[in-house]
């Protein structure tokens, strides 16, 4: 064939792969149906002649692009709520908008189902115990790979000689020692300490060898784990975000990777292996995920069905107001919104209100100025009316708090069995406390000081304002207000100094046993009790003894029972917070949003579909 002829043929080609990527399948039978009858003719090749080829070849295109509809990807539009968030690093992640992202950009050896919590295969295909129940040996999947975003598109990412980087063993092992490492800091490796053999004293730098800690990569598919104890709550703890595996090429670096450092999480840099990654992140702005077409997924993580997702960051009144409009597709019922909500015929039916394991409540710096005797801190807890204030602001059908453990929780205590445990609303022996306390110090009430912080945002606000009142109007103390943008927030309620005498904060469920709320929170050297101070300083023998040997425990009625004597120990007797309602989650969601209510905090969003 003559080059002349041949250059048809290309030109044809050049614009055949045109219609390929940008027509759906009948696009290839018309291509070659042009290809072959070019080549077949064998015609004297003119530059005319091209012209005309690429004419005809062009109305084909329109022709197939106007026969078959585009397709257009489908995306998410959600609220993440006011302030940056603080992180995307599993080693450093403690709140909830933070590990939602971890959630579904990672992923641990087991996979705790977002509205059962049953413990199920996450990375780890299946595990088995030792006799005694305290070494669990995982066997790990070998087809996940590390992805990025390009710029362009999701990529596997490669190592030094040019294979693709697959998720394996030593990855969980190193994600496990770095969140443990004394210089990474993470103010959530006390769940580790707790957990796993010899994590205590690596964490706190007693030890440097980390072969004696409790994880021990195999092999490239196989991963032991060795417990302190043999709990029912191991397996969770296994696939918590603190323990997922972390990309050491990336953080410290290699032969052919530069070491991101601290930085390793920003736009352009990040590198994961979930059913998403992240695309783009806009700080005090926006987050934007899109899907991973890498991730194989299995049962119970699986691949995701929207392309995209963008959080924004916005307080709950103007996302909600964004809802409205249609340019979000779920949000939080802002409570000044609740009852028009409820009575709209539309949005009452795109309204969901469900229990959640979460617990919201104000914790007493118990080492500050008037807060450090427990009469004082009693009797604000005493003072606050919790039915009022959910009747009446919340209005979402939460329910008053006498304790912090939420009942449904393994081992927790519930209304049904113990309707007179904790703390309840009495004002006369509330008056009782603090007029003990003012006589005994020779005060008056107006020379109590007293400062209550929160995060910003609306809703804290009103319920900030609300119990100020009743402070107010029940005891005759003016408690004053002060807020912080949440990723601040954070910061200044760990801090030895500059934590706050009251402040407002909630947890919710890690893994569903009061363990994982009574201890792991409180404890000394919990997520809201630091070993070096800040938090709710809370320092008691009695209690430190009791959280153990519950934990320790077997017998599920008999941990119950001592869970209820530990929670009357701490909020009634001590009163080291102010337990003020369990959640319940107060939601809409656009009509077309086919969706999964997580009950812990975090959505499992890649089993999230758009009709």
């Amino acid at each position: 064939m003559s080059l002349k002829k041949w250059s048809v043929v290309l030109g044809v080609l050049v614009i055949a792969s045109m219609i390929l990527t940008a027509c759906p399948a009948p696009a290839p039978q018309v291509v070659e149906k042009v290809v072959t009858q070019v080549v077949e003719k064998e015609v004297k090749v003119v530059e005319t002649q091209v012209v005309e080829t690429v004419k005809e070849v062009e109305k084909i295109v329109e022709v197939v692009a106007t026969a078959v509809p585009e397709v257009e990807a489908k995306t998410l539009h959600l609220n993440m709520g006011p302030g940056d968030i603080p992180t995307i690093d599993p080693a450093l992640a403690t709140d909830t908008s933070s590990v939602q992202i971890i959630w579904l950009t990672f992923g641990g050896v087991t996979f705790q189902h977002e509205e059962t919590n049953e413990v199920q295969p996450g990375i780890a295909t299946e595990w088995s115990a030792s006799d005694d129940g305290l070494t669990y040996t995982f066997k790990l999947r070998d087809d996940v790979p590390w992805v990025k975003w390009d710029g362009t598109q999701v990529s596997k990412v490669q190592d030094c000689e040019g294979n693709d980087r697959m998720v394996n063993a030593s990855d969980f092992e190193y994600g496990i020692l770095r969140t443990l490492k004394p210089e990474t800091a993470s103010d959530y490796a006390y769940v580790l300490t707790f957990a796993l053999a010899g994590a205590g004293d690596y964490n706190t730098g007693v030890v440097t060898d980390t072969t004696t800690v409790g994880v021990k990569a195999v092999d490239p598919t196989t991963l032991e784990l060795t417990f302190n104890e043999p709990a029912a709550y191991n397996l969770a703890i296994a696939g918590m975000w603190i323990a997922n595996a972390q990309p050491s090429w990336l953080i410290d670096g290699d032969d052919c990777t530069e070491a991101r450092g601290d930085k390793w999480t920003e736009t352009g840099f990040f590198q994961g292996y979930g059913p998403y990654t992240l695309k783009e992140w806009v700080h005090d702005s926006t987050i934007t995920l899109v899907k991973n077409p890498f991730w194989p997924g299995s049962d119970a993580i699986p691949q995701a069905k929207i392309e995209e997702i963008t959080w924004y960051m916005l307080d709950e009144v103007p996302a909600f107001s964004m809802y409205e409009a249609g340019e979000l597709d779920a949000a939080a019922v802002p409570m000044a919104d609740i009852d028009r909500v409820k009575a709209d015929p539309t949005l009452s039916q795109e309204l969901v209100i469900a229990p959640n394991f979460c617990t919201y409540y104000y914790g007493f710096n118990n080492k500050a100025p008037f807060v450090d005797d427990a009469r004082v801190r009693r009797a604000l807890s005493q003072s606050i009316d919790r039915q009022s204030l959910i009747d009446n602001v919340l209005k979402g059908g939460q329910q008053p708090a006498q304790w912090f453990s939420r009942p449904g929780l393994g081992a927790a205590p519930t209304m049904e069995s113990h309707p007179d445990l904790g703390i309840k609303y009495d004002v006369e022996a509330a008056k009782a406390d603090l007029q003990s306390y003012l006589d005994e110090k020779g005060l008056t009430i107006d020379q109590l000081d007293i400062t209550l912080m929160f995060n910003t945002s609306s809703g804290h606000q009103q319920i900030a304002e609300a119990i100020q009142q009743m402070w107010k109007d029940n005891l005759g103390v003016d408690i004053k207000l002060a807020n912080q943008e949440w990723a601040v927030y954070l910061d200044t309620i760990k801090d030895p100094v500059a934590t706050p005498q009251i402040y407002r904060l909630g947890w919710c469920s890690d893994y569903p046993d009061a363990n994982n709320f009574i201890r792991e929170v409180f404890a000394k050297g919990g997520s809201a009790n630091p070993a070096e101070g800040g938090g709710v300083n809370y320092d008691s023998a009695a209690f430190e003894e009791m959280v153990v040997a519950a934990a320790r425990e077997t017998d599920p009625a008999k941990r119950l029972e001592m869970y209820a004597e530990v929670e009357e120990l701490f909020v009634d007797t001590d009163a080291v917070i102010a337990p003020i309602y369990w959640y319940t989650r107060v939601t809409v969601t656009k009509p077309n949003v086919e969706r999964t209510f997580g009950s812990g905090g975090q959505e499992s969003i890649n089993k999230w579909d758009i009709k």
